[in-house]
């Protein structure tokens, strides 16, 4: 699995930089999550700056994608030829989106009347963009997730390992990040989030 992490100048790095991390977990099944951008560089909301693994036209190759959050992804949906440059899939693809990165989906035209998750500061330009948003931290549709809050970047990321791999690698993926002392408790916490929308043998090939 090729999965592209897409993310914009003004970016979240917990969105990026956990879901990336989480996901890299599986590198020895041949996973590989690639921090993607529009540009050779882009600088997140405080200021660090990272230099692209891969070109934005990636995504339209990739296996998967999640599309992080930032302070300037409205600019981002309303750029036109930005938005051109982003080619998805869902039949072929899993897709996630993260927060403000639930907007892009929207515009992408990737969510149309099915319920969304987001950030409380997002919701208003997701409603108007014509998307209905639960109150929830993930749900899934087929292969399209969105997610609401910096930290729910761990249940995109186990879904995605779910869906392209097992439950058991996800769980795995998750036990090895948590905290000492709670491993199982986060572990449980986030198949109770995600189990609901990984159907028995519902699986990506890789």
């Amino acid at each position: 699995m090729q999965i592209a992490v897409l993310t914009f100048d003004g970016f979240n790095e917990l969105d990026s930089f956990v879901a990336a991390a989480i996901l890299n977990r599986m590198k020895a099944k041949g996973w590989m999550a690639h921090i993607t951008c529009p540009t050779g560089q882009v600088t997140s909301m405080n200021g660090v700056t990272v230099t692209a693994q891969k070109p934005l036209e990636f995504a339209a190759e990739a296996d998967a994608v999640l599309i992080g959050s930032g302070f300037r992804t409205r600019e981002i949906a309303a750029d036109a030829e930005m938005l051109a440059r982003i080619r998805l899939d869902p039949a072929r693809q899993l897709i996630g989106a993260q927060c403000s990165g639930t907007l892009l989906l929207a515009k992408l035209g990737l969510i149309g009347s099915l319920p969304a998750c987001t950030d409380l500061t997002t919701k208003p330009w997701v409603i108007e963009a014509g998307v209905e948003v639960i109150d929830a931290p993930f749900v899934a549709h087929g292969n399209v997730a969105t997610a609401g809050g910096c930290l729910a970047s761990q249940y995109l990321a186990s879904w995605m390992i779910a869906r392209g791999s097992s439950l058991a690698d996800a769980e795995a993926a998750i036990h090895y990040v948590a905290p000492v002392g709670e491993k199982e408790l986060y572990v449980e916490r986030a198949m109770g989030v995600i189990g609901v929308f990984v159907g028995a043998g519902e699986r990506v090939a890789a």
